[in-house]
């Protein structure tokens, strides 16, 4: 015999998903403005961004200076300096071997490109270098029909450059104030705020910092994996400037995507032109494992156990944030999804039936954590 269905039931249940539609469209309206309002902002947010996550990275050392008796301004004006003579460091023993090197590597140049022709002047293709000359005056002739495109564009790297420097320096200003100051922004903040919002700001506050913290030294630890085993490879091979190749390898470690592939094609550009092009597809395979290693398994595995996120999640996140907003949207999305976990799990924890009482300080608790 079958059951027959309740009209009342139905009528509800039907009404328990109107609401809880019309209460989902409303959250995602308003997640829509706030992010909206994000990006009309963008140029004040970035830097922000940029100076929180470079803070995370020197906070350490301002904290032992000042449990030291260092003064708050004079630790975070030393640790801001450093740090921008340990950024021109690097930066310098990337330029000055290249420079040195600089006419071994534009002989090595010439020499790759002639022996590119004389392959390419052989069986199977047998261009003739009249062939090549009508290739090269036909890209010529397109250059110079599309000179105001190319013009535009330069013109746009030009601006996105100095967008890029302008940044920088507003990162480098922020994360000054923020070691200086920012033990004392959670308590201010918290006075600020009315009823029970006083104590969970500081508490999630400081479980961000804490994962925002864990994001940069596992992306720093990642860097370091990809320079040592390339670095290692190039070294096998006898590759020159080495050394610059894997501090190059390990900054861009901190920019996803577009930074390893900016590093792989410079190391394969100095190979090819260096050893030739059987050690360049060695070094070029070197480097789609190492690649390969860092995006499926060394990075998920370790950002994951830093973050409290699994694997899976870390590589969706990655995926997600490059779709939708390209470089920077795959660089935010791991320490973005860290802290909508870090928010989910508090809010969890406050809507149990048995919520964990706060410490009598944890309100008082400041970010940077200075315990």
């Amino acid at each position: 015999m079958s059951a027959t269905l309740s009209s009342t039931k139905a009528a509800a249940a039907l009404r328990t998903a109107a609401r809880v539609s019309a209460e989902s469209l409303l959250v995602l309206l308003i997640a829509g403005v706030a992010l909206w309002i994000v990006g009309r902002m963008w140029s004040v947010v970035w830097p922000l961004i940029v100076g929180l996550l470079l803070t995370t990275l020197t906070w350490p050392l301002t904290r032992f200076l000042r449990r030291h008796g260092w003064p708050p301004a004079l630790a975070a004006g030393v640790v801001t300096v450093s740090f921008m003579l340990v950024v021109a460091g690097i930066v310098a023993l990337i330029a000055v071997p290249v420079a040195s090197q600089s006419g071994e590597l534009s002989t090595g140049v010439v020499e790759g490109i002639q022996r590119l022709r004389e392959w390419a002047a052989g069986p199977p293709l047998n261009i003739g270098d009249d062939q090549i000359s009508g290739a090269f005056d036909t890209a010529m002739a397109r250059v110079q029909s599309s000179i105001g495109s190319l013009v535009t564009a330069v013109a746009t790297g030009v601006g996105t450059v100095f967008n890029g420097v302008v940044t920088a320096f507003l990162a480098l200003f922020l994360m000054f104030f923020f070691l200086k100051d920012g033990p004392r922004f959670v308590p201010w903040l918290s006075r600020q705020l009315p009823g029970r919002l006083a104590v969970d700001v500081p508490i999630v506050a400081e479980r961000s910092w804490d994962t925002l913290g864990a994001f940069v030294r596992s992306q720093a630890f990642v860097g370091l994996l990809d320079a040592v085993f390339i670095g290692l490879g190039l070294w096998i091979l006898d590759v020159p400037l080495v050394l610059p190749l894997a501090v190059l390898t390990f900054v861009s470690a901190f920019v996803p995507i577009v930074g390893a592939l900016f590093a792989g094609l410079v190391a394969v550009l100095i190979a090819l032109v260096s050893n030739g092009v059987t050690d360049a597809l060695i070094v070029l395979a070197i480097i789609v494992v190492v690649q390969q290693l860092e995006g499926n398994v060394f990075q998920p595995m370790i950002q994951s156990r830093g973050l409290g996120l699994h694997a899976a999640v870390v590589l969706l996140a990655v995926t997600l944030g490059g779709s939708l907003a390209g470089i920077v949207g795959s660089l935010l999305a791991v320490p973005l999804a860290a802290l909508i976990s870090v928010f989910w799990n508090y809010l969890r924890e406050q809507l149990g039936d048995e919520r964990p009482e706060p410490e009598p300080d944890e309100a008082q608790t400041a970010v940077p954590v200075t315990s």
